[in-house]
């Protein structure tokens, strides 16, 4: 199955980069190009693909309202951030927007095109070398009421919630708790169901937001924990 991509960026010479890049994978069809936000919104809602990589300063209309506009018309739609170090406070609003994760535009190509697959295929991502910095920026924000809906989740499912919120992969959740992956997977669609999210990187949001799990950011994250990079088998 042929994943079909947008790439939004106000330079020609990117748009021609990744295009370029993209054209030796036959998995991977650049659609259509996008020059502003709002074309963005248009070539998506015209050409319907599985996935918008997505700069977020451009003009006209930014990323993050093109972002915006493109998950209310199609919530099923698939948004990859590009971003650079100086933009925390945009891949934060980004995330809030609904994207299902971001990648700094000098990642390597192969992370590239990992995120690409990750994100079309349902997944969602928080790239390594830019997670600590948002959780950071998470932590610094005041936060909003807890939703009533916490009082929904299962003292297992807290468990689990905190554990994917310290970037652990379904497997490494199950081993802390001694259960089974597929036990961890059918936690994570609860919370995600119970919460009306819909993504890991959501539930983080959310949780960040929320101070949810406050005590547990005050802990500094060892290395590991800040990776967040699904695994396979995660949700």
């Amino acid at each position: 199955m042929t994943i079909r991509v947008v790439v939004a960026d106000d330079q020609a010479l990117v748009r021609a980069g990744f295009r370029m890049l993209l054209a030796d994978e036959t998995d991977i069809e650049v659609v259509g190009e996008a020059g502003t936000g709002a074309e963005a919104v248009e070539r998506t809602s015209r050409l319907r693909p599985d996935l918008v990589l997505m700069d977020i300063r451009m003009p006209v209309l930014d990323g993050l309202e093109a972002t915006r506009r493109i998950l209310a018309d199609d919530p099923r739609a698939r948004v990859l951030v590009l971003t650079t170090f100086d933009l925390d406070e945009y891949v934060f609003e980004a995330l809030r927007a609904g994207a299902s994760g971001f990648v700094l535009k000098d990642d390597p190509p192969e992370q590239l095109l990992d995120a690409i697959r990750v994100v079309a295929g349902g997944e969602a991502l928080l790239s390594p070398a830019v997670t600590q910095r948002v959780i950071r920026r998470f932590a610094r924000r005041p936060h909003r009421t807890l939703p009533s809906q916490i009082s929904n989740l299962t003292a297992r499912e807290l468990d689990v919630f905190r554990l994917v919120c310290r970037g652990l992969s379904n497997a490494e959740a199950a081993a802390e708790l001694w259960i089974s992956e597929a036990t961890v997977k059918t936690h994570v669609t609860h919370i995600l169901g119970k919460l009306g999210l819909r993504d890991r990187v959501q539930a983080v949001v959310f949780a960040y937001e929320t101070g949810l799990f406050e005590h547990d950011a005050q802990r500094r994250p060892d290395h590991h924990q800040l990776q967040a990079w699904p695994q396979g088998t995660d949700h």
